[in-house]
């Protein structure tokens, strides 16, 4: 079966919360689905911080004021939210999150556990298995799953690149919950989202990332992850 023979469900009416929105990341990725016209909840630790970050996506070419922002409960709000803080803060900020990350609640997990020393970076060992899996545990109640770990932040918020050209890698133990996520990587030009697997293999997807930046290093690239045959 081809990507193309496979349906997708329609998100167009979903809002995306992304906590640590004000972070390079985070701001890319609610830049992107903004643009893709998308509903986004900006979060931060700070209100005023998630609210000015919002403005600012709504002054960006391609966003029709489609962008709110405040502190990170504030995102919790949204039907799927992404976690896109430090490693050093995820496990405190989900703890501090949970009692509002609940109900089946699609929580989407793009953080990736790495160290940095004098020979570059490298994955690091995380007691659950991976960021994703520790999401997971401290937020029993949600579907959560694990995405957009490849995409460069240089790329996604730059507004005179009009495609995003890369897979995103979907890993989740709901499929449906998977598959709305595919469903909102899909909304953004140039991407595809692809299932990619259960989140028990969400570590070496995590790890990847070490390897794309040392490629991006070497070649002076934004190196992205595109899946052949499909």
């Amino acid at each position: 079966m081809s990507y193309e023979q496979i349906e997708l469900p329609d998100v167009s009416a979903l809002r995306v919360g992304i906590i640590g929105g004000t972070g390079p990341q985070g701001r890319g990725l609610a830049y992107r689905f903004a643009r893709a016209g998308l509903q986004v909840l900006v979060g931060s630790r700070s209100t005023e911080r998630g609210a000015q970050a919002a403005e600012e996506l709504n002054a960006l070419p391609g966003v029709t004021r489609n962008a709110e922002g405040g502190d990170n409960a504030f995102a919790c709000q949204a039907d799927v939210v992404v976690i896109a803080v430090p490693w050093e803060g995820h496990a405190a900020t989900l703890a501090e999150l949970a009692p509002l990350l609940v109900q089946n609640k699609i929580v989407v997990d793009c953080v990736n556990p790495l160290g940095f020393d004098k020979q570059g970076p490298y994955a690091l060992r995380v007691e659950e298995g991976s960021a994703a899996e520790q999401a997971a545990t401290l937020l029993p109640e949600a579907r959560v799953c694990a995405a957009f770990h490849h995409v460069s932040a240089a790329l996604l918020t730059d507004p005179e690149i009009e495609k995003i050209d890369l897979d995103v890698l979907v890993l989740g133990d709901d499929r449906d919950a998977a598959a709305q996520v595919q469903a909102i990587a899909q909304r953004v030009e140039g991407m595809r989202g692809v299932f990619a697997g259960r989140l028990r293999n969400a570590g070496q997807v995590e790890a990847l990332t070490a390897n794309l930046i040392a490629i991006n290093k070497r070649y002076k690239v934004h190196a992205g992850v595109r899946v052949t045959d499909l």
